[in-house]
């Protein structure tokens, strides 16, 4: 009996890749989707015996077991219970055709494919080669399935987009080069599993568990930070970044990715939450779920889910730091697109993920999946961190001026609106959508207050904003005290509005006004503590640039202003990596209710222009120009230029910029060779050590090769 010899295997790369819709990795590895069928063809050395029998045996993970389903063994044209099956198709002489079909609930990650023959007595064992099974968004039995074409293009093949930044009425747009399709980052993203807690623990339980989007997206969600294991990114919040990169310097994930992975997984320093939700959003599309980047304007970080945020401040408006709840001016998470089995079919669609390391799940930083329905809901019970995501779209703010540990006053402020303009980026263009009402009821209508009733009752939180369950072990307050605590503040006579006289721009004095209404008709004397601070966007103060105090008589109903600037000189110093600014002004009326006046600055940097001399086709040259400004009054020495882009650059550019005069203008020209067809977004970024990043994109449109 002759053995059957096999002198080759041809996994038919580009007709199952474009079937399966990975024609996009930058790899010769066959990459599947799971639930749809796949070919190959053998090429033999001898010819096949009447009698051969053929089973395969496809295997994934350490201790591949069919119990674990990371095993299955099936017979030519039978089913196996596991779901794999394989029928021969007609061939010509000298090779056979085979079509290969993996269960649309198979574990996804890095298979073997064997071959076993039996002819007669004889038992032969081929390995065939190996392949990548994903999830599959094109799939309807697929618990990540999407009906809708121009989504999936959107959440799983795009390897651009934008990450919505800025204020609630200063919404800024930030590329941000996802790079999914490049090379290595498909074997990042499935490293990033493999050196997961729950994979130490338990290899063969954590692979088997890799079927199921829940878990891995909430694996995918701890792995991002760093914070329990050798997570991919370091997230810091204070002081310098000497030791490592701004985290308003990164572009993409692809940079991070390949950093972390060559550098022995060591966590890449720094991340804030965009870095976190961008990184997230690579290795999810990556592995096939859909996924899209989301930024809630006015962001609540309640640490102890009381649906309350305390912030406090001293007499002149300065931010005191009695407590660990916040108001951060944005917040970027992540949403991903699949079924709730856990929780049942109302919860399925769009699920909040979010991997900057606020606070722990079950022992771990991490977050998610949470469905968005069960947010808008109030069901605060559900897995996983629902009631956590609930309270940074939903929570209440409450000022206080603290004068002592036993006196403080609640002061009126125009309540910042938790949860504003929660975005994302369009379906097929760069625009902003509004999905704020996937999130909650209309603000202040029936239904809203009815859900935010329900989450306080789940949450066992009383009125008065303290969990019932902490409040046992406190001594009893008074009830005066406790009636302050509750109370609105008193609303006061008098109104304030802080306004720009002019478009803040870095370089030049920021000038404002404080316009005070008195709005009953008694005579009035106001004490007015003007402060500007510079912050983060978590609002959290880094540096003071200015303290000045007035005195102001009303009239009656009289509208008077108070006009101010903050000089360069003042910001310049506490500026250099970030723009933010926050200036308060508390108003002190003698016998009357204190005002707190707030506002957020963002100073604009010159725009930085680029330009194509030529039209962009692959694996033809093109010229980049790109020209750009000094914003500042004085000579700027070791600038550099950086220019990355999926499918335009392999890795990121880097051009030196020696020295600009103050205000100077200069023009760098580069060249890039595109390696991909279709739309691209080329992303140019000057980093100094004088200002904070001036950065801009261009969406390129490449056409095929000639």
């Amino acid at each position: 009996m002759i053995v059957l010899k096999i002198a080759n295997v041809n996994w038919q790369s580009k007709l199952n890749k474009a079937a399966h819709h990975t024609s996009d990795y930058s790899s010769t590895e066959a990459i599947l989707r799971r639930g749809q069928a796949f070919s190959i063809t053998l090429n033999l050395q001898t010819t096949v015996q009447s009698g051969d029998n053929f089973t395969f045996i496809a295997s994934t993970g350490p201790s591949p077991a069919e119990s674990q389903q990371t095993k299955a063994i099936f017979n030519l044209s039978e089913e196996d219970a596991s779901g794999w099956s394989a029928t021969q198709e007609p061939s010509e002489p000298g090779c056979m055709n085979f079509t290969i079909f993996s269960p649309a609930d198979a574990v996804i990650g890095r298979y073997k494919l064997k071959l076993q023959i039996v002819s007669g007595n004889k038992v032969s064992s081929t390995v065939l080669g190996q392949f990548v099974l994903l999830f599959n968004p094109w799939c309807p039995n697929d618990d990540v399935y999407m009906a809708n074409e121009e989504e999936r293009q959107e959440y799983v093949l795009n390897d651009s987009g934008i990450i919505f930044q800025g204020l609630e009425k200063y919404i800024q747009q930030e590329a941000w080069n996802y790079g999914q399709f490049e090379e290595d980052i498909l074997d990042i993203s499935l490293a990033i599993l493999d050196r997961s807690l729950n994979h130490q623990e338990d290899p063969a339980v954590d692979v088997s568990n890799r079927n199921n989007p829940v878990y891995v997206s909430r694996v995918i969600s701890a792995m991002v930070n760093s914070n329990d294991e050798k997570g991919v990114v370091e997230g810091k919040w204070k002081g310098k970044y000497r030791s490592g990169t701004n985290p308003l310097q990164w572009s993409g994930s692809v940079t991070i990715l390949r950093k972390w992975y060559r550098g022995r997984y060591k966590p890449v320093r720094y991340g804030q939450c965009w870095v976190f939700a961008g990184v997230m959003c690579t290795v999810l599309r990556c592995l096939g779920i859909p996924t899209r980047v989301i930024t809630n304007f006015n962001s609540a970080h309640d640490k102890n889910i009381n649906l309350s945020i305390d912030k406090y401040i001293d007499v002149s408006g300065k931010t005191l730091h009695l407590t660990e709840d916040s108001v951060w001016n944005f917040h970027v998470w992540n949403e991903s697109w699949f079924v709730r089995r856990d929780l049942g079919s109302f919860y399925d669609g769009w699920q909040v993920l979010d991997a900057t390391p606020q606070e722990r799940s079950k022992g771990i930083y991490q977050c998610g999946p949470a469905s968005t329905r069960a947010i808008k809901e109030g069901d605060v019970n559900l897995d996983y961190d629902s009631s956590f995501v609930f309270a940074a779209v939903n929570a209440d703010c409450v000022t206080w001026i603290h004068y002592s540990k036993k006196r403080r006053e609640r002061i009126y402020s125009d309540t910042r609106k938790i949860g504003k303009f929660i975005s994302t980026k369009a379906v097929g263009t760069n625009s902003r959508v509004d999905v704020t009402a996937n999130y909650k009821y209309p603000e202040g209508s029936s239904t809203e207050r009815q859900v935010y009733k329900k989450a306080l009752k789940l949450l066992g939180v009383r009125r008065s904003g303290k969990r019932t369950k902490i409040r046992r072990h406190r001594r009893r307050s008074s009830v005066a005290r406790r009636q302050n605590m509750t109370q609105p503040a008193q609303k006061p006579s008098v109104s304030g509005k802080l306004s720009l006289d002019a478009p803040p721009v870095i370089g030049q004095d920021i000038l404002l006004t404080l316009a005070l209404r008195n709005l009953i008709s008694d005579f009035k004397t106001i004490k007015v503590k003007l402060r500007a601070s510079a912050i983060l966007y978590t609002r959290k103060p880094k540096a003071e640039i200015l303290q000045l105090s007035r005195s102001i008589k009303l009239g009656s109903e009289e509208v008077k202003e108070i006009s101010f600037k903050i000089s360069y000189s003042q910001y310049k110093n506490s500026l250099m990596d970030d723009r933010k600014i926050l200036v308060t002004a508390v108003c002190k009326i003698k016998q009357g209710a204190s005002l707190l006046v707030e506002k957020d600055i963002v100073l604009q940097d010159p725009f930085l222009t680029i330009k194509v001399l030529g039209p962009t086709v692959v694996h033809e040259a093109v010229n980049v120009q790109v020209t750009f400004t000094n914003p500042l009054p004085e000579v700027v020495t070791g600038c550099v230029l950086r220019a990355e882009g999926s499918g335009l650059l392999k890795e990121q550019l880097r051009i030196n910029v020696a020295r600009m005069a103050p205000m100077e203008s200069s023009t760098v020209q580069f060249e890039i060779i595109p390696y991909k067809s279709g739309t691209r977004q080329l992303q140019v970024d000057l980093v100094s050590i004088h200002f904070s990043d001036i950065k801009g994109f261009v969406m390129l449109d490449v056409a095929p090769a000639q």
